[in-house]
């Protein structure tokens, strides 16, 4: 299956789950997964999130990220590295660039 992410329409979302600005995301979900192609501007986050049922993994396509997890980690990464947010964890994502963070997210869910 392709997931064609440059002819999908963009949604713009502020504040996102509490974050500063706004988030440019294009979205495709099925029951198991939710995959998004997504930009952040320059001082634009995502805010502090849990995943009780799920997982997130990031993966840097151009500019940096800075991620805060919910037990104070912190860590920096860039093009082709990932993040990885393991379910009953929490995160956020930061743009603290001066370039358009552009990423890939994919949530998957899990089931008992």
């Amino acid at each position: 299956m392709i997931i064609d992410f440059p002819n999908m329409p963009a949604t713009v979302v502020k504040h996102f789950k509490g974050g500063e600005k706004e988030y440019v995301v294009k979205t495709f979900l099925d029951e198991q997964n939710r995959i998004m192609h997504g930009t952040l501007h320059p001082g634009a986050s995502i805010g502090m999130h849990m995943h009780e049922r799920n997982s997130e993994t990031y993966y840097i396509l151009s500019g940096t990220g800075h991620i805060v997890m919910n037990d104070g980690t912190e860590e920096d990464f860039t093009v082709g590295q990932m993040h990885y947010c393991p379910m009953g964890k929490g995160h956020t994502l930061i743009n603290k660039g001066e370039s358009d963070l552009v990423f890939i997210a994919i949530v998957s869910e899990h089931h008992d």
